[in-house]
């Protein structure tokens, strides 16, 4: 019975993953995987059973279940879409020292009798690979999410690099003597490579700039499935295993894709400094930028024909979504045609813009990738920018000394007319000034994304 409901649960994982690859389906498919989850869960709670025995201590699992359930329900319905990456983040990094944990205790269980124990050094090979890749993953998602929600900076030093790679070789070095030699001090040496391994999750994502954020998340997602499918080896769990190995390899696909996103190699992100403090690159002089008042942005937008709205982080912030639809609404009920351009890297995590309009109940044939914009915006009349900065800068094209050069933007730059919504004329996350608001089909409104759309809306609606 226990083996079926494993395969169950495993199916459910394939075919819940399946359904996120579509946004009308993913709803479902999370839902599908979750009950797999629980099934799973539950049948191993009440059906499992080693040498005629199962579980022990069912007050404690119990009580942790629901006190972990509590707290993620909790979390999860109160968190705002500003802080949806770092709390995925932070998720993702319970995950981590979850998996870590696992080593821990069931290197624990054998620490007394290796000697005895069959095929030693494969499990012990297999425990510290779980402990290794469970506490980097934990300790650099607690960093990242630290750096997204800003109570950690950037920090960089001469030879940081260096240091990285020799802890890192001492962690390898370490495992290996052990696992081959189980030396008398295996419980100490143990210790050092937890400590080690801890260590090197900090410094690992310590020096990787703002920008690069939505590229480490996916990274660490995929280190934490690697750690809970060496879990699944440990305990010859088939759902485990295939959960694991869903998540890293989905994980180590979306890092590729956002590498993609960026025309950057992984090595790149993780050893340069693009998005950190050296990221802002040489100076240059700018010509004149020129501002648009809300009745002149309401009169050019109500009488296009074809509007194109880029989302940016500032959306976010500013919890425009809502606001955004409103104005979408109004502008096609007067016959405009309203699209959405989503570029892969926008925001702080993977699909941060996606989850975020589709928060607001934007249809998702609106919401175009980049690739599809790329080829309207010839014939769009104005793109209304919310927020967005280094994923529509054409320095990305044209300035070979620039961070950014080489990197797949949206070229809102081919359509009529650009009008930019900002706060300011700070720049964004990255740190690079951006060329596109000092051309001369650029115009600047600035102010509150929320509060701008809803005097927009409102402008359209009284004086049009």
């Amino acid at each position: 019975m226990l083996s079926l409901i494993y395969l169950i649960g495993s199916v459910t994982f394939i075919v819940g993953l399946k359904m996120l690859s579509n946004p009308a389906t993913a709803r479902k498919g999370n839902a599908i995987a979750a009950g797999g989850m629980a099934l799973a869960i539950l049948g191993t709670i009440f059906l499992y059973r080693h040498n005629g025995q199962g579980l022990h201590n069912y007050g404690w699992i119990i009580t942790g279940l629901v006190v972990g359930g509590v707290i993620g329900l909790i979390s999860a319905r109160r968190v705002k879409m500003t802080a949806m990456p770092e709390m995925v983040s932070l998720f993702n990094g319970m995950g981590g020292a979850c998996a870590a944990l696992i080593s821990v205790v069931e290197f624990e269980h054998m620490a007394g009798t290796l000697a005895d124990i069959p095929d030693v050094r494969g499990q012990l090979g297999i425990i510290f690979a779980g402990m290794i890749i469970g506490a980097v993953s934990f300790a650099g998602s607690v960093i990242a999410w630290g750096k997204l929600n800003g109570r950690i900076r950037d920090i960089s030093f001469q030879g940081q690099h260096i240091l990285n790679l020799s802890v890192l070789a001492v962690i390898v070095l370490l495992t290996i003597f052990v696992t081959v030699t189980l030396p008398s001090a295996t419980v100490a040496l143990f210790a050092s490579v937890l400590v080690l391994s801890l260590i090197y999750g900090v410094f690992f994502v310590l020096p990787i700039g703002g920008a690069d954020m939505p590229v480490v998340i996916s990274l660490l997602n995929s280190f934490t499935g690697v750690a809970a499918a060496c879990g699944g080896f440990l305990y010859n769990n088939p759902v485990m295993l295939t959960g694991g190995i869903l998540v890293g390899s989905a994980g180590t696909i979306l890092t590729i894709l956002m590498c993609k996103a960026m025309n950057r190699s992984l090595k790149n992100v993780l050893i340069g400094a693009f998005g950190g403090a050296k990221a802002g690159g040489v100076a240059k002089e700018q010509g004149a930028y020129k501002e648009i008042s809300l009745s002149d942005t309401a009169v050019v937008m109500a009488y296009a024909h074809k509007v194109m709205i880029v989302p940016g982080y500032g959306l976010a912030v500013a919890q425009a979504q809502h606001a955004c639809h409103e104005l979408e609404t109004l502008l096609e009920g007067r016959g405009v045609e309203v699209r959405y351009a989503i570029h892969p890297v926008a925001g702080r995590m993977p699909g941060h813009m996606n989850v975020l309009l589709a928060e607001a109940d934007v249809p998702y044939d609106k919401l175009l990738e980049m690739e599809q914009a790329n080829g309207q915006f010839n014939t769009t009349d104005v793109v209304l920018i919310l927020g967005a900065n280094d994923v529509v800068n054409p320095a990305a094209k044209s300035d070979p000394s620039s961070p950014i050069y080489g990197m797949p933007i949206l070229e809102v730059e081919n359509a009529r007319s650009v009008i930019v919504n900002k706060r300011s004329m700070k720049p964004g996350y990255a740190g690079i000034e951006n060329d596109l608001f000092f051309q001369p089909k650029t115009s600047m409104l600035f102010g509150d994304a929320k509060q701008v759309l809803q005097q927009l809306v409102a402008e359209i609606v009284n004086s049009l």
